[in-house]
């Protein structure tokens, strides 16, 4: 009795072994397409670029990018979390981080606060939303930026004409010969 018992679990351990082993040897699976957002980002993200159409909207960037620290111990607590939108200025600087409330479990909504606590202690202005912003919302939210980036560029639109100026200038002066 006790060598049919011995012969079953060594069968069965046998089993195991053999199927862990063509577990590791299986070919990866087929890569397919995904959307880059979805249909909250999507919506955000058109009405973002409707009412701040001179600023430069990235999306799903990394907090690697954004801040920085030179303990690696400090760097992993925040190596894998993503920011959801990012305005940009004309001149590539951050005016603020727009970040979209997950529903669907309190656990988020910590890891959401903690990641906004991280981005406003490394000096960012970061705008919450818990749904798709209205025009309105977005408008209030970034009046003063906004009325900013028109300024820079009439002033870009200013500098264009001196350049203008000056080309006519240069080129009247110039001897061919």
């Amino acid at each position: 009795m006790m060598i049919i018992i011995s012969i079953f679990i060594v069968a069965v351990v046998i089993v195991i072994v053999y199927k862990g082993l063509t577990n590791k040897r299986l070919s990866d699976s087929a890569l397919r397409q995904r959307a880059v957002f979805n249909s909250i980002e999507q919506l955000t993200f058109i009405r973002l670029k409707e009412i701040l159409s001179e600023a430069n909207i990235l999306a799903h960037v990394s907090f690697d990018a954004l801040i920085t620290t030179k303990f690696q111990h400090t760097r992993s607590k925040y190596q894998k979390m993503f920011a959801d939108f990012v305005i940009l200025d004309k001149d590539y600087r951050v005016i603020a981080i727009v970040a979209l409330d997950d529903q669907t479990s309190t656990k988020r909504a910590n890891e959401a606060k903690y990641q906004e606590a991280l981005l406003q202690s490394a000096g960012y202005r970061v705008i919450r939303y818990s749904h798709v912003p209205e025009y309105q919302q977005i408008r209030d939210n970034f009046l003063i930026e906004f009325s900013d980036i028109k300024y820079a560029k009439q002033e870009q639109f200013a500098d264009l004409g001196k350049l203008e100026q000056y080309h006519n200038q240069v080129s009247r002066q110039r001897v061919y010969g």
